[in-house]
């Protein structure tokens, strides 16, 4: 989880220098309050907290919300969130290992339903560090001023844009967010070459994504269309970050190429024809729900069989 941690702070700097405090802020605060709030949980339910809250799965949550939320989100949609990840998501469910949903996207998805302008109205614009909202500024916005920040500091996100009116946010905000996730990418394979995380969820997430946009965009053959898709939002964030969560994806690799492939499917859909411009946290969630089923159906080969059993007429195999 430190790793995690560690492979993000390059995605984490990237947004602090395009768009402002905002996200390094959010992610100080859903951190704090992951961790206060799995602390109190824990004491309720006399479990060990110093030992639980140093594996640092808590942190990952709050640092994953706080990547996520929008940079002038009001603290109340941020604390509901962190608060709904993990209380709901994960200790309700028995605690780590034990949650069949991705804590984090649990709690993205409930704040977006639940609280629509606050999370669709607070994207800060793409203008770089230097004249974006100071920190002072900023702190005002998200914990005392009223729900929606001034037009000047805020913007669609690329995505917004196309799903909504066909076009391009700007060629800045385009821009920032493609270095948003080409960082997020490189966080990712820092992570795939210490072997914290397997290929498997992200390369089929990513090529399901990349196959979709080719087949369905608006364009099938525009480098443009590609780009945004793999480009722009969460894509790079939910690849490697979000979707590899070890305890709510599939077990085998079969199952995990077919559980990154189903996130890539619904992503696109979602985008493309659903309400929402980004989808992620939906698509994981869904997936989320397969995972049983997916797993049931790709068990790995078990020591000492030839074959593994498949399904529900499987046999198991015969011993060599």
């Amino acid at each position: 989880m430190r790793w995690v941690i560690a492979a993000s702070l390059p995605g984490l700097m990237v947004q602090t220098g395009w768009f402002g405090w905002g996200n390094l802020i959010n992610v100080v605060f859903c951190v704090i309050t992951a961790m206060l709030a799995e602390a109190a949980v824990l004491a309720l339910r006399r479990k060990p907290v110093r030992r639980t809250l140093t594996d640092s799965t808590a942190a990952v949550t709050g640092l994953l919300l706080g990547l996520s939320l929008p940079p002038f989100a009001p603290w109340w949609v941020s604390l509901v969130a962190v608060i709904a990840a993990i209380v709901l998501a994960k200790q309700l469910y028995g605690g780590l290992g034990s949650n069949p949903f991705n804590p984090a996207m649990v709690g993205y998805a409930l704040v977006l339903v639940s609280f629509p302008v606050a999370m669709t109205t607070n994207w800060a614009a793409a203008v770089g560090l230097d004249q974006a909202p100071g920190l002072g500024d900023t702190l005002a916005r998200m914990f005392s001023a009223p729900q929606a920040a001034p037009d000047g500091w805020t913007m669609a996100t690329p995505l917004d844009a196309a799903r909504h009116a066909s076009t391009i946010a700007g060629a800045g905000q385009a821009t920032a967010w493609l270095w948003v996730n080409l960082a997020f990418l490189a966080g990712g394979v820092g992570l795939l070459a210490l072997r914290v995380i397997q290929w498997p969820i992200p390369a089929a997430l990513l090529a399901a994504l990349a196959l979709m946009t080719l087949m369905f965009g608006s364009a099938p053959l525009s480098l443009d269309g590609l780009s945004l898709q793999l480009l722009s939002g969460a894509t790079m964030l939910g690849a490697f970050f979000i979707a590899t969560d070890p305890v709510s994806a599939a077990t085998s690799v079969r199952g995990r190429l077919i559980y990154g492939a189903g996130i890539g499917v619904l992503l696109f859909c979602i985008r493309t024809w659903g309400n929402y411009p980004d989808a992620v946290a939906f698509a994981v969630l869904l997936m989320n729900f397969a995972v049983p089923m997916i797993d049931y159906y790709t068990p790995p080969r078990t020591f000492g069989h030839r074959k593994a059993a498949r399904g529900l007429s499987g046999r198991s195999g015969e011993a060599p």
